[in-house]
């Protein structure tokens, strides 16, 4: 299976980009929880979501839709087509939304409001950096020019946090600084403007685009509004202190949901390729496969050795944020797979899905949320991102059954292996975390042995090659 090790190799090739940069951010967490206060990193984070929340409002994901179209692009005139398009209609949406913007910072006296904005629009070059270099088959300058931008982020925060006292808006200007810098030089470096031009715009390809890139806005909106919501309701229910522990909380998880994205990234154009072929129903079975297993064995290693990696990692009033990462690992377990799964739906190019999927999770996280945070507090948010991405995960897999037949395995030993862990975990018993960290450690490479040695075969080989 070419199609197999191709996405195995471009896994491996954005991995190499990001988990060094994503290890050392960890490793900054005491440096992080140590000089911010859980109030500075609740604010931080709030900004962050909102951001998250607004940019495909911005954009309607036209580079999402511009990364599937230049997989499919032949010649050099239909690329040119494709990026005019994007680039001409981000453009003019930035200008307009910047000034909406601005008058509602000015009207209602905002804080922040100019640096949030330039924060906005600085994520809108990454996205439109990474989707035309992913798009046009860049696969290793996608990876180094992230892991520039990570790298150059962690050392501009050790300058503004460490140095100069910034607080939070020390983060925001390292991102700033960083993604400015990396999107120019890649722009330059892929010759962007040659392939920016008024006249290549065409309509009928426009429409196309735009139908497959606006079911995908409600998608994007409904997750950043999972997030929002959980946030927003924190920080008005138990103050913005909260909100920090919860965000903090988060961190764990988002490793998880980034070594899933090393995949996720690599998966979405081997998806769209593997459409046509014969075979292709085997492909979509085997990753699926694997990539269950691996997620699993990732969420039971995570709380397995987080007793001993948390007091190490977190300082001062952050500590409580260690009650709530194993409900939220298994949170973005489900998430993760319904990911895989709107990859099948984006190469069918059947995207409606998506979008009405999250919006029904998004409904019932922020009812939980309110239902429940007076009475259990931050574990309503833990709890309500749960249960709304268990939901998209159950409708998305019943909608996909009726496109791709997915084989299911035997969820008897996951079960008990996952309760053994939790015990594990919330009982702080030191004798049965040791036993548990190593029994699961022994379960994982067990259960992963078959991903773990085609790796090591692929890493062999191109080893040899560079001698």
């Amino acid at each position: 299976m070419n199609r197999g090790k191709d996405l195995i190799f471009n896994t491996i090739i954005i991995a190499i980009g990001k988990f060094s940069t994503q290890l050392i951010t960890i490793l900054l967490l005491p440096i992080y929880t140590s000089i911010l206060s859980t109030e500075e990193y609740g604010i931080y984070d709030l900004i962050i979501t909102i951001t998250t929340f607004l940019l495909p409002f911005i954009t309607l994901l036209m580079e999402e839709s511009m990364f599937r179209f230049l997989i499919d692009a032949k010649s050099e005139i239909e690329k040119k087509q494709v990026i005019s398009q994007t680039v001409c209609y981000t453009l003019a949406s930035s200008i307009v939304f910047s000034i909406i913007i601005l008058i509602i910072g000015k009207l209602f006296h905002i804080q922040n409001t100019t640096i949030f904005l330039i924060y906005l629009l600085t994520n809108l070059l990454v996205g439109l950096r990474n989707a035309v270099v992913r798009g046009m088959g860049k696969i290793k300058l996608y990876s180094i020019s992230n892991f520039i931008t990570s790298i150059l982020v962690i050392l501009l925060n050790i300058v503004f946090i460490v140095w100069f006292k910034y607080g939070y808006y020390g983060l925001l200007y390292s991102a700033i600084i960083a993604n400015t810098l990396v999107s120019i030089v890649i722009f330059i470096k892929v010759h962007l403007f040659k392939y920016i031009s008024f006249k290549s715009c065409n309509k009928k390809q426009m429409q196309e685009m735009v139908r497959y890139s606006i079911p995908l806005v409600p998608n994007s909106i409904s997750w950043a509004i999972i997030n929002l919501s959980d946030r927003i309701v924190i920080s008005n229910v138990l103050g913005t202190s909260a909100n920090g522990v919860y965000s903090m909380s988060y961190k764990f998880p988002n490793v998880m949901d980034t070594v899933y994205n090393f995949f996720y990234t690599a998966w979405k154009e081997s998806a769209a390729k593997a459409v046509n072929d014969t075979d292709s129903i085997i492909f979509y079975n085997k990753i699926y496969t694997i990539l269950k297993q691996f997620l699993y064995a990732l969420v039971l290693g995570i709380i397995a050795f987080m007793p001993f990696v948390f007091p190490i990692l977190i300082k001062n009033e952050f500590t409580e944020a260690y009650l709530y990462i194993p409900v939220l690992l298994l949170a973005m377990y489900f998430n993760n797979i319904s990911g895989f799964y709107g990859g099948i739906f984006s190469a069918y190019k059947d995207t409606k899905i998506m979008g009405k999927t999250t919006i029904i999770s998004a409904i019932i996280n922020l009812v939980v949320d309110i239902i429940l945070i007076k009475f259990i507090g931050i574990w309503a948010a833990a709890f309500s991102t749960l249960i709304s991405a268990a939901v998209v995960y159950l409708l998305r897999k019943h909608k996909l059954s009726k496109i791709v037949k997915l084989k299911e395995g035997d969820y008897a030993l996951k079960l008990i292996m996952f309760a053994w862990v939790m015990v594990s975990y919330y009982t702080k018993n030191i004798w049965l975390q040791i036993a548990t960290a190593m029994g699961i450690a022994l379960y994982c490479i067990y259960t992963n042995k078959d991903v773990l040695q085609l790796i090591c075969q692929k890493a062999k080989t191109k080893i040899k090659a560079l001698k």
